[in-house]
């Protein structure tokens, strides 16, 4: 069952906010956690619910890491050729970054081809393709071999010229930035990344900073900019069934930052 969402998420934050500043001491200085309803808040989110900062980090990872079934780097291949379906087209994938969609059959490592596009680069923290990080359907997409090589593992931050194909993405030496569209969804991937993987289970602790060439340190940057991504572009219908479908059918656990966009500014 997909999340109802209250589309004015940050609206509805900042009114809760006025109003709980009016009634409560001391005033509340950061976006309440419950902004936004969801299907799952009774149940999934329920000792999420409320918090806000270090506590709803806390929870949020406790939640998203308990009963997760993970699949191999080779499974990765068919997995996403459901979640990442074209709703128009059913034999076809939409890549990120460039919005193309393409066949689900065109997927290998040659010009035209797609491949498996690790969001949170695998270099940032050294966890390759292991299962775990490395396969975790939450940060990996469908993508254009010849982009997906451009961005490499790239910082993520504003500016830069147009990439060739790139459906208005852009790149410079140090970072880049996916296309409009994208930008939501890779800034909520990131930062789902940093939740899941603490530390506590022989992986890095991920987290975003505010730096480009990050290199193999287990960071991606820049959180100011991907705050601001998230803002202006809330969760589309197609990345909500993407988490519906990984949370029905692979990993069994969701990425809270689509059914909650206002948590991003509660913890960060």
């Amino acid at each position: 069952m997909l999340a109802t969402r209250n589309r004015s998420w940050k609206s509805v934050a900042l009114t809760t906010a006025a109003v709980l500043a009016g009634l409560t001491a001391p005033v509340v200085t950061t976006t309440p956690a419950a902004a936004t309803t969801t299907a799952y808040d009774t149940t999934y989110y329920k000792n999420a619910v409320g918090k806000t900062g270090t506590s709803l980090k806390s929870s949020l990872h406790t939640i998203i890491s308990a009963n997760v079934s993970k699949i191999s780097y080779s499974a990765v291949w068919d997995a996403l050729k459901v979640t990442d379906q074209d709703p128009n087209n059913s034999s076809n994938v939409i890549l990120l970054y460039s919005g193309v969609s393409r066949s689900k059959s065109l997927n290998g490592g040659d010009t035209g081809d797609w491949n498996r596009e690790h969001v949170w680069a695998k270099s940032h923290g050294d966890f390759g393709e292991v299962t775990g990080p490395g396969t975790d359907l939450h940060h990996l997409r469908p993508a254009d071999v010849q982009i997906n090589s451009i961005r490499g593992n790239l910082d993520f931050d504003n500016g830069g010229s147009a990439v060739t194909n790139g459906g208005g993405s852009t790149v410079d030496s140090d970072s880049f930035a996916p296309r409009a569209a994208d930008r939501g969804d890779v800034a909520r991937m990131i930062l789902y990344m940093a939740v899941r993987y603490d530390g506590g289970d022989g992986f890095a602790d991920l987290e975003p900073n505010e730096k480009v060439n990050n290199g193999s340190n287990p960071y991606i940057g820049k959180l100011s900019v991907l705050k601001a991504w998230n803002e202006a572009d809330p969760p589309s219908a197609f990345e909500e069934k993407r988490n519906q479908v990984i949370y029905d059918t692979y990993q069994h656990n969701r990425n809270p930052f689509i059914d909650h966009p206002e948590w991003v500014e509660a913890i960060w």
